[in-house]
Formats: C-alpha cells, sequence, structure tokens
C-alpha cells in the first residue's frame, strides 16, 4: 500500500460514512447567453470509476458542463445530480483545475499549506504530494515563478490534497510541452488507480487515446456519443466522431 492509499484509507475510516457520489445523472440540461443556447437538452450518466475524456468541437460546451457539475454554474433548465444530490452539496468532495493555473501569490509550500489549514489535512500528506509532482525542491520558491508545466504540477497536487472523489480537468495539458504533458498523464492516471474518478477534458486526440476508459463526445450542446474508449477510437458511430477523428473541421 503506497503512503497516499494509507493516507485516504485513515481519513476515510477517522470520517463519518457518506454515500458514494457517483452515479452522476443529468438530463435535458440546458445552458445558453444572450438567447444563444450552448448546451441545449444535454443527457449523461457516468458511473462510479475510470477516466471519462469529454471531446468536441469548439464551443460544443465541454467547459461550461464542468463548471455546472462543480456547481459554479447554474443552468436554465434541467437536472444534474450526483447520487441524487444537487451540485451544491458535492462540491466539496471534488477538485476542478482549469487550463490555466489559478495559483496564490505565495511559495509553493504555501500554495498547498492554503488547503492544508482549510481542510484539516496531514502535512505529510503534502509533503508526498509535491514530492510525486516532482515539486519537492521548489516548495520555498515562489508559486509564480514556475514555468507553465510546474505551475499546473502545483494546481494538480493542491487539488488532489482535498482528496477528492471526482477531479475534473479542464484541458490541463493545452500549451504545455510533451515532456510536462507526460508527467500531468502520469499524475492523473495514478490518481484514477487510487480510486478517483476523473472527467477530463481535452482536444488533444493521442491524450484522450492514451488515457480514456469511456469518451463523451460533444456536438452542438448535446452528447452526440458516449461509449467506451475501445469502440469510440476504431469505429466512432456518430458522423460528427467520425469527422473530428478523421481531421475534419466539425461545427
Amino acid at each position: 500500500m503506497s503512503e497516499l492509499t494509507a493516507f485516504r484509507t485513515q481519513a476515510k475510516a477517522a470520517s463519518p460514512a457518506l454515500s458514494p457520489l457517483l452515479p452522476l445523472e443529468v438530463r435535458g440540461l440546458r445552458l445558453g447567453f444572450g438567447g444563444a443556447p450552448v448546451l441545449d437538452g444535454l443527457d449523461l450518466r457516468l458511473g462510479a470509476s475510470g477516466c471519462t475524456m469529454v471531446m468536441g468541437p469548439n464551443g460544443a460546451g465541454k467547459s461550461l458542463l464542468l463548471k455546472l457539475l462543480h456547481g459554479l454554474m447554474a443552468p436554465d433548465a434541467g437536472s444534474l445530480s450526483w447520487n441524487g444530490s444537487p451540485p451544491g452539496q458535492a462540491t466539496v468532495r471534488q477538485a476542478l483545475v482549469f487550463q490555466k493555473p489559478v495559483l496564490l501569490r505565495r511559495s509553493v509550500i504555501a500554495n498547498m499549506d492554503f488547503v492544508v489549514r482549510a481542510r484539516g489535512v496531514d502535512p505529510a500528506r503534502r509533503d508526498h504530494l509535491l514530492q510525486e509532482v516532482g515539486l519537492a525542491h521548489k516548495a520555498r520558491q515562489p508559486a509564480r515563478q514556475l514555468s507553465g508545466g510546474e505551475a499546473q504540477r502545483l494546481a494538480l497536487a493542491r487539488a488532489l490534497l482535498t482528496d477528492p472523489e471526482v477531479l475534473l480537468l479542464d484541458e490541463p495539458t493545452a500549451s504545455l510541452d510533451p515532456a510536462s504533458v507526460l508527467v500531468i498523464e502520469r499524475i492523473v492516471a495514478a490518481a484514477r488507480d487510487r480510486g478517483t474518478r476523473i472527467i477530463f477534458v481535452t482536444h488533444d486526440i493521442g491524450q484522450a487515446r492514451r488515457m480514456a476508459d469511456d469518451v463523451v463526445f460533444l456536438h452542438r450542446g448535446r452528447v452526440a456519443e458516449h461509449s467506451r474508449a475501445s469502440a469510440f477510437f476504431p469505429t466512432p458511430s456518430s458522423a460528427a466522431a467520425r469527422d473530428y477523428l478523421n481531421g475534419k473541421i466539425v461545427v
């Protein structure tokens, strides 16, 4: 058993029993701006484990969907529930990492300590995560002096420090160099293997192939296709997904 798995086991043993956060049920979700729909009757169901890659063309509603799942926005219509609970009640058991890291104007370790104090986390777990993401040697460095890849690794470590049941990722590797992409993918894969449910927005088809257990393909504000990765990539069932995977422009 790894140190981080041991921390999770001890924390759950010490905490009141909570019902699982999954499955996620989304029905008829609608959201628009200025009278124009962005999400237009979206239906989705996600089970309890694995890594779901959310794909689709620009404007399909991928990032908005994550914000709705995390309770940062409210839909115009439709329903969204985490095992029967509304998003607001589930937020504390999730973490969201944006494409551009949001870091405090403090040191690397102070960014982590903000969560340690807020959530009562064992500092040993903070130290373990900094080691895991390769930032232990930069703990005292100002966070805003980190490279783009390092900053995203810090944002990810800080999110994992909350021991989320669900980790929402909005293109966390966009614009990063290949070496940084690989590190981020390894960290996310390790979190999935420890039992964290991953919902990951990406435009990178290669990344989706490497990471996905299943794929949700959004098109024009709806789920055009939701299938296992083993079926989606060789034989997508929707015309929009086929065109997307073949490098065609999908609008």
